[in-house]
C-alpha cells in the first residue's frame, strides 16, 4: 500500500502497544514514520521536543499516542499528591501540546496536515482504575482536538481524536486485567458489545482513517473505538 507516500510522520508513544501499531500501520501505507518514546526524547521537556522535531524536518502527519497512567494507582482525591497529578498531566496532555506546538508551522506551510490524539474512554467517562488525573487529561486532549480543529482548519490541517476502550496493549494495561481476576475479566467482556477486547491494530485502523484523504472533511471529531462499551 502507498497511500500516504511522499508523507512524512511522527507517532510518539512507540515503544509498545498501540503507539507501535499506529507506527507500523503508517509504514505499511507508505509513510516515512519517526516514532518516539523515552528512548528518544522526554516529550515533557519543550528543549527536547524542538530539538526532535528540529530533527526530522517537516512533518505531515503527528499522532499523539505517549501518555499511559505512569504506573499509577487510584487513591482518594484528598491522598494523590502533588506530582502524581503533574506527572499524568504532563504525560498526556502536555506532551501533546508540546508536539503539536511543534509540527504546526511546517504543516501550515505545506497547508496540509493531520494530527490524530489518542486519548481514552476515560475521557469520555471515568477511568476503570479510578485515577482522577488520567481521565481530567485525557478530557483534556478532546477539547484540545477541538479548539485546534477549529485554529487550523483555515490552513488544511485536520486534528481529530481517538478514545479507545480496554486493550491489554502494555504492561499497565496487562496489570489492570489481572486484577480483575476471572469474574471481573468476565463482566469486562460482557460489557463489551463485540464481546471482545480490543486490539492495538483496531486503534491504528481509525488512526489510517483520519489521516487519509476520505476524512478530509472530517476535523474536531472524537470516536469511541471500544467495541461497542460505550453503548453501556
Amino acid at each position: 500500500m502507498t497511500g500516504l507516500a511522499g508523507r512524512t510522520a511522527v507517532v510518539t508513544g512507540t515503544a509498545h502497544g498501540i503507539g507501535a501499531a499506529i507506527a507500523e500501520a503508517l509504514r505499511a501505507e507508505g509513510a516515512e514514520v519517526h516514532g518516539v518514546d523515552k528512548a528518544q526524547a522526554d516529550l515533557t521537556v519543550p528543549g527536547e521536543v524542538r530539538a526532535f522535531f528540529g530533527a526530522v524536518g517537516g512533518v505531515d502527519i503527528l499522532v499523539n499516542s505517549a501518555g499511559g497512567v505512569c504506573g499509577q494507582v487510584g487513591r482518594p482525591i484528598e491522598d494523590v499528591p502533588d506530582e502524581e497529578w503533574n506527572e499524568i498531566v504532563q504525560a498526556n496532555l502536555y506532551s501533546a501540546f508540546l508536539c503539536t506546538r511543534a509540527a504546526a508551522p511546517s504543516m501550515k506551510e505545506r497547508r496540509w496536515g493531520r494530527i490524530v490524539n489518542i486519548s481514552s474512554g476515560a475521557g469520555r467517562g471515568v477511568s476503570l482504575t479510578g485515577i482522577q488525573a488520567y481521565t481530567s487529561a485525557k478530557a483534556g486532549q478532546i477539547g484540545f482536538t477541538r479548539q485546534l480543529a477549529h485554529e487550523l482548519g483555515p490552513f488544511g490541517i485536520t486534528v481529530n481524536c481517538i478514545a479507545p476502550g480496554f486493550i491489554r496493549s502494555n504492561p499497565a494495561t496487562e496489570r489492570q486485567w489481572q486484577s480483575y481476576g476471572e469474574e471481573g475479566q468476565r463482566k469486562l467482556v460482557e460489557g463489551i458489545a463485540m464481546r471482545r477486547l480490543g486490539q492495538p491494530e483496531d486503534i491504528a485502523n481509525g488512526v489510517l482513517f483520519f489521516v487519509s484523504e476520505r476524512s478530509s472533511w472530517v476535523t474536531g471529531q472524537t470516536i469511541s473505538i471500544d467495541g461497542g462499551h460505550a453503548l453501556f
